[in-house]
């Protein structure tokens, strides 16, 4: 058994994890490719005169924000190293799953074995120990 969950280990967890790393980057990489097809970047500039102290009365100035083809404002599009980090923490975490999936089957059926053993030594001693106490008794 013990060899039967080796083969799942050394063959299943490299498979899991670049499937499933393989898998999120490419998701990640729609929303990149969409989120990039969607936004754009502009210099926004003061339009009106700001109420307030006397910071109010410095000159404000432009920046560069994201915007929609709508023209709302809206955050960065998703990097390319966003999907990149995605995908290996997919994978890593696959990786780590099969390597806790084959060890809690081992533990199990390591378990399941090992009171199936002590049943049967129980029994065996059960038809041993009679007559074996008896020798020493006077």
């Amino acid at each position: 058994m013990r060899r039967i969950l080796m083969v799942v280990l050394v063959l299943g967890l490299p498979a899991a994890a670049v499937s499933a790393g393989l898998t999120a980057y490419e998701a990640s990489m729609h929303t990149v490719r969409t989120q990039t097809a969607e936004r754009h970047q502009v210099t926004a500039r003061l339009t009106s005169t700001a109420k307030g102290g006397d910071w109010a009365k410095r000159p404000a100035p432009a920046v560069r924000v994201w915007v929609t083809h709508d023209g709302r404002v809206t955050d960065a599009p998703t990097s390319t190293l966003n999907a990149a980090t995605s995908g290996w923490m997919v994978g890593s975490m696959a990786a780590f799953g099969v390597a806790a999936g084959s060890y809690a089957a081992w533990a199990g059926i390591r378990l399941a074995l090992d009171r199936r053993r002590y049943a049967q030594w129980d029994a065996e001693w059960g038809r041993v120990e009679p007559r074996w106490s008896a020798r020493f008794r006077p």
